[in-house]
């Protein structure tokens, strides 16, 4: 993983992949270099809020982390609030928002007009990546050197960042087509990256193939491939070679184990023997499904399985794995800039 260049990273995965934590644990990672990270959602289920154990997020920006000279900041775009922010910024409608939210109106463009919704959700990410250092002294709004959008699920993103194609029969010209003209700039150009999360299963995995297929395809750069709950590999291969035999001599095994005060019986030994033979399996998928992922020619970064769950402590661990993935491609890439 190199974050070189790359100022909008936007994390998509299968649900129940942890691409919210990733996300998290991205924008974690970039703040501990001494950069003022916005980290973004756009499904209303508050999940970074949830994940950094913070207040319910809304429109305004607030900062939920600090970190090494650096500080993550959080924001929950709604469609709605977003449109009637659209509504005032091009046409100054003033009271006659609330008009419009009384009659439906507001509801109605949100909701039949999924393709305006989505440049609605990615034009408030849009322009806090377009804020620059004002001429004199700063605008008022916070300048972010990076911006982590935790997008919707595989299914669903090539759609999500289309909105050209989505807006396309709506609107042919006028302020959001020129909007959806500038958020594909944006989306397309260098400064942009999309992560995608997955699990060493077949559907997740297979998931992921085809939604790097579908962003190809669209233009959008892929960035790295991020296996969440990688399982360790605990046992050596002599041991699960073992493990999977079922004539094999386990003497040695109950030794050790009635050494270190356990009451050795049919129960432990079977119990223990059949989690070691389940581990092996998984392993055996996991390399199986990497080779897959290894296809797709973009770089995979390791995240380790957290028993427990991911609380506060956790999420700093995934980031500084993150952190020492980036320094590695960096070392990587100047020493082969060294060999040219």
């Amino acid at each position: 993983m190199t974050w070189d260049g790359t100022r909008l990273h936007i994390v998509t995965g299968k649900g129940g992949t942890g691409k919210t934590t990733v996300a998290g644990a991205l924008a974690l990672a970039l703040a501990d270099t001494g950069k003022q990270v916005l980290l973004a959602e756009v499904e209303s289920r508050q999940g970074i809020s949830q994940l950094f154990d913070v207040p319910p997020l809304g429109e305004v920006e607030t900062r939920i982390a600090r970190a090494d000279g650096g500080a993550v900041w959080g924001i929950s775009i709604d469609a709605k609030a977003a449109l009637l922010e659209y509504l005032q910024m091009f046409y100054k409608l003033g009271m006659a928002k609330g008009m419009l939210e009384r009659f439906g109106v507001i509801d109605f463009a949100t909701t039949i007009a999924p393709g305006v919704r989505d440049v609605l959700l990615i034009g408030k990410v849009y322009e806090a990546a377009r804020r620059r250092t004002a001429r004199r002294g700063l605008h008022h709004d916070q300048i972010y050197d990076a911006i982590v959008l935790d997008a919707p699920p595989t299914g669903r993103i090539g759609r999500f960042l289309n909105v050209n194609q989505e807006v396309a029969g709506l609107a042919k010209m006028g302020p959001i087509k020129s909007q959806a003209d500038s958020i594909m700039h944006l989306l397309t150009g260098p400064e942009t990256a999309v992560h995608l999360v997955t699990l060493l299963e077949e559907m997740p995995v297979q998931e992921t193939i085809d939604a790097v297929a579908e962003l190809r395809g669209i233009g959008l750069p892929i960035g790295n491939i991020v296996v969440n709950q990688e399982r360790a590999d605990v046992l050596s291969r002599r041991a699960l070679k073992i493990l999977q035999d079922d004539d094999a001599d386990l003497s040695d095994f109950e030794s050790d184990l009635a050494a270190g005060g356990l009451r050795v019986g049919p129960t432990l030994v079977g119990g223990l023997v059949q989690a070691g033979r389940d581990l092996g399996d998984r392993l055996e998928l996991q390399q199986q499904e990497l080779a897959d992922l290894r296809a797709l020619e973009r770089p995979v970064v390791h995240l380790p399985f957290v028993p427990g769950g991911v609380d506060g402590g956790a999420l700093r661990h995934l980031a500084a794995e993150l952190k020492a993935a980036d320094s590695k491609a960096d070392s990587k890439a100047d020493s082969k800039q060294e060999k040219k």
